[in-house]
């Protein structure tokens, strides 16, 4: 089955940029601008349980560390691994990642390369038991052939 993805990124041109680059990799995509909206889809009935969520932390009407713990508590997505997309990358900033969920903290600005490898890396670590709950900071790369969000 194809892996789902939910994004929940309140910048319009971020949004629209992982959504393309995820679907030409051959995700299947759902994109909400705050936690609020991605929230109310979750818990439709009939929505798929999304493989990855990935979350910027500076949303509006709820943070995106709030969305990862609401996410977290809910038996239904225990398999569904969460990746931060953010502009904040302080230590405190990954380690309140880490605490509310995210295996991946992805700091902005990253180029789409960067962007799948992430993906990659937190969809396989769902393979692995025992490795719940790791923070694994994406890989700085230069590359400045791929598009940059």
């Amino acid at each position: 089955m194809t892996p789902c993805v939910l994004i929940i990124e309140d910048s319009a041109t971020v949004r629209r940029l992982v959504t393309v680059a995820l679907k030409q990799a051959g995700y299947e995509t759902w994109a909400f601008p705050d936690g609020i909206k991605a929230m109310q889809w979750l818990v439709k009935p009939g929505s798929r349980i999304p493989d990855l969520v990935l979350v910027d932390l500076g949303l509006p009407k709820m943070d995106g560390y709030e969305v990862l713990r609401r996410i977290k508590t809910k038996p239904r997505f225990a398999q569904t691994r969460c990746m931060i997309l953010s502009r904040r990358d302080g230590t405190l900033d990954k380690l309140k990642g880490k605490l509310a969920g995210a295996t991946v903290y992805l700091t902005k600005p990253f180029t789409t390369q960067e962007l799948l490898q992430a993906i990659h890396a937190a969809l396989e670590s769902a393979q692995r038991p025992g490795e719940r709950g790791l923070c694994l900071p994406a890989e700085q790369h230069s590359s400045t052939e791929t598009q940059s969000a």
